[in-house]
Parts: C-alpha cells; structure tokens; sequence
C-alpha cells in the first residue's frame, strides 16, 4: 500500500459506534493512545471493518496547530 499522507499510524479496531449516516471508528495505535475517525457507514461496510481487526489511521492535512496553555 503507498499513500500520500504524512502520517500514518497502525492499530487495532477498538470500537465502532454506528450511526445513520456516519460511524466512528475507534483505533488503539498503541496503548493507551486511541485514535478516534469519523467515517461514512457505506466505508465501514466496504472495509468489512470488525472490532479488534488491524487497520490504518491516516492523517493528511496541510496545518497542524500547535498550542500551549
């Protein structure tokens, strides 16, 4: 698999929270560290997501902010 994006992190399914239109997906990409996607549930069906099934979270985005408090 090659993709243009910057960051790409493996994890596991951890949970999927269907909805009407949208289902978000939760992926562990290590412990203790999730990563939380909104996704349409037509890519879910494509994707045969599953509960504890290894995917990709894949983060392509021209700005990243950093913030103090």
């Amino acid at each position: 698999m090659k993709v243009s994006a910057r960051n790409s992190f493996k994890g596991t399914v951890k949970k999927i929270i269907p909805g009407a239109i949208n289902t978000e997906v939760l992926l562990e990409i290590a412990p203790g560290i999730e990563v939380n996607a909104i996704i349409t549930k037509t890519s879910v069906e494509n994707l045969n997501l599953t509960i504890g099934q290894p995917a990709y979270a894949m983060i392509k985005s021209s700005d990243v902010i950093v913030a103090i408090d």
